[in-house]
């Protein structure tokens, strides 16, 4: 019955603007953004589907990436970042940079939607998650990314950390403390082994990649979650649901791949 009511919670995100830290939360600025913040909470974007477990989540569509209806208005839209740069660039790709973190209940919306978009989208695209840390839990869960990623397990634990946040609710993800131990058992629940995960959580690689995340989050003007990226160069702030950002992000990566020359 839990799970069926986290369920009916989560859809309810679909009329929720995305995730803010709280006051007590945010970290302190250590540099200016590059950039004009936009006012995302004036447009804020509708979550089209909830996230869910695996055996309720519908098959996704068809994707396609063909560029449909208006061309995106900058200051509308989206905004250009000043010197803006890709947070982890591939020679010869135009990346897609999904700002996220699992305490963010507009990001467990989002992700049914967005990874089967993510993973068919053309070969000249890679996909980078940044998972923001925005202090206290979200560092946590920032670190524990990382951590996932250091050792090469996201692609099995990613889905399946929304859910037991979100859906199980057996982490307190946005509503309180977890702690590393918490966390790393989660990891051993998915056959993660829990002392390399600690280990990995505390080495300086994940420390390094939380301070670059973070001054890559202040220089692009995020300051909230989901937040899409295109190349460095274009925060996406338009659109009145998920879909319509992800047509204004595929629109945006046309129009990086025309300005590389590409077609």
């Amino acid at each position: 019955m839990r799970t069926l009511v986290s369920i009916a919670a989560l859809a309810l995100v679909a009329t929720l603007s995305a995730c803010k830290p709280s006051a007590d939360s945010a970290p302190a600025a250590t540099a200016p953004a590059s950039s004009t913040p936009a006012a995302d909470s004036s447009t804020p974007a509708k979550d089209s589907a909830p996230a869910s477990t695996a055996s309720t989540t519908p098959p996704a569509p068809p994707v396609s990436h063909v560029p449909t209806g208006p061309a995106p208005v900058e200051g509308k839209d989206y905004e250009v970042v000043a010197n803006g740069q890709p947070f982890d660039p591939v020679d010869g790709k135009i990346e897609v940079t999904e700002v996220f973190n699992y305490v963010c209940p507009a990001c467990a919306a989002f992700e049914p939607m967005f990874a089967p978009w993510a993973k068919s989208l053309p070969a000249d695209v890679h996909v980078t998650h940044l998972a923001a840390p925005f202090g206290r839990m979200w560092d946590d869960y920032a670190r524990a990314y990382y951590a996932a990623e250091a050792l090469g397990v996201v692609d099995r634990t990613h889905q399946a950390m929304f859910d037991e946040i979100h859906v199980k609710q057996t982490l307190k993800g946005e509503h309180g403390t977890d702690g590393i131990d918490a966390i790393a058992a989660f990891y051993g629940r998915q056959g993660v082994d829990v002392a390399q995960f600690k280990s990995a959580a505390s080495s300086f690689a994940v420390e390094s990649k939380l301070a670059k995340a973070k001054q890559y989050t202040q220089a692009e003007g995020v300051s909230g979650t989901p937040t899409l990226i295109i190349d460095g160069k274009y925060r996406i702030t338009g659109g009145q649901t998920r879909d319509e950002q992800l047509k204004i992000a595929d629109a945006l990566i046309a129009k990086e791949r025309a300005a590389r020359g590409g077609h």
